[in-house]
């Protein structure tokens, strides 16, 4: 019998939706306590997924998802640079 693989799964943390971990992107917390986007999927730390839209990324911002998933106070300057780098400069 053929073994069938399942993909991992993750939730985004705005609108709470369990996609494949491919579909999302992946924002990581260092052991420094730098954030920075996760295009790898490869740095080490605590990660947490989020939708790639615009929608997802502005109700993670008012509902403060990033804070929440980390478990401590995100900076805004931090959030903006991570939008920044998400959607570029408008």
């Amino acid at each position: 019998m053929s073994e069938i693989k399942k993909t991992p799964q993750r939730t985004c943390i705005a609108c709470r939706e369990e996609k494949d971990k491919g579909q999302l992107l992946r924002i990581v917390k260092n052991s420094e306590g730098e954030i920075s986007l996760d295009l790898s999927s490869k740095k080490n730390g605590r990660g947490a997924y989020i939708c790639g839209t615009r929608e997802c990324f502005l109700l993670a911002k008012k509902k403060n998802a990033l804070s929440r998933a980390y478990s401590s106070n995100i900076p805004k300057q931090v959030i903006e640079e991570l939008e920044e780098e998400f959607f570029g400069k408008n």
